[in-house]
């Protein structure tokens, strides 16, 4: 009678493959018999999980529970609040989308083979900001490089295009964001460019960062992106326009809004930030994360430099 071993914690070989090894070790076994006795031993196929990062962050609870208080005061004193990030870059041209849709019976929507992105069209950069007391969201449409700038960039479009007229009596601004990427809690830019972005508007920048590994819970992931997503399913996102048009047309039933742009600006990746431009930040970190938690005020008209 086999046991499960208890030195062996996966195995990727065939059925086949598992009964002739067994063979060769004397025992009188078919690829039948490991095709029973696998599930009887306690194994199944199973595909990999991303569950580590984020969960082994001993204060990751902590955090989620201070960005939701946060997020509570700040919505009870009428001040905005929002959720960024960046969607994964797209092709653009004949290529296959991911999703179903409806067409006439056996008439496919045909498209490219080979996913070689076309060196013309490129891909695009969908920089999202979701207002969470509005339920609406906007979308910069980038061509070039997703970076520091492009992100506070898509935070300044949001403010002139939707912002202001929702909050015109804005005092302040709260930010939640993931822990990497343009916006990440240790790029230099990003602060840089949140703090050009204060001395402009006059806000006070309250930043909140989800802990590493736990982006998936932010909530523009879950309340802009996913209906994005649904929105172009099975539809090839032939050129640059249709991207918009379609982030636009993105709605729910429980009233989702979306307003989206092409940013045809040039954004320089690898931008140096030196230390003497980061003194020059009125940038103060709270008391719990200051890492993950940070407050950027303007400066007075005086001190205003890049």
């Amino acid at each position: 009678m086999l046991s499960a071993p208890r030195s062996r914690v996966w195995v990727s070989k065939s059925h086949d493959k598992l009964a002739v090894a067994l063979q060769r070790m004397g025992h009188r076994i078919s690829a039948n018999s490991m095709r029973r006795l696998l599930p009887a031993l306690g194994y199944s196929r199973q595909s990999n999980r991303k569950a580590d990062e984020g969960s082994k962050h001993p204060d990751r609870d902590a955090q989620f529970e201070h960005i939701n208080a946060k997020v509570i005061a700040a919505q009870a004193a009428d001040q905005p609040i929002i959720s960024v990030d960046t969607k994964k870059k797209e092709l653009i041209g004949n290529y296959r989308n991911g999703g179903t849709d409806y067409r006439p019976k056996g008439d496919p929507r045909r498209v490219k083979v080979h996913d070689f992105e076309d060196k013309e069209l490129g891909k695009v950069a969908p920089y999202g900001v979701y207002d969470i007391g509005a339920n609406a969201g906007w979308v910069s449409v980038g061509i070039t490089s997703d970076t520091a700038e492009f992100a506070v960039a898509s935070i300044r479009q949001w403010l002139n295009r939707m912002g202001r007229k929702r909050y015109p009596d804005a005092r302040e601004l709260t930010i939640t964001a993931d822990c990497g990427g343009s916006n990440g809690a240790r790029v230099r830019l990003w602060k840089i460019e949140l703090q050009r972005f204060a001395d402009e508007t006059g806000l006070v920048l309250n930043v909140h960062h989800y802990p590493p590994g736990t982006s998936k819970w932010n909530r523009i992931e879950h309340r802009l992106f996913c209906h994005i997503t649904q929105t172009w399913r099975g539809r090839p996102l032939t050129d640059r326009m249709a991207v918009v048009e379609l982030i636009a047309a993105t709605t729910t039933k429980a009233g989702l809004k979306i307003e989206s742009a092409l940013d045809t600006c040039a954004y320089e990746k690898g931008v140096k930030v030196r230390d003497a431009q980061m003194k020059a930040l009125d940038i103060q970190g709270r008391p719990f994360h200051p890492e993950w938690n940070y407050t950027i005020r303007p400066r007075a008209v005086a001190n205003r430099s890049g």
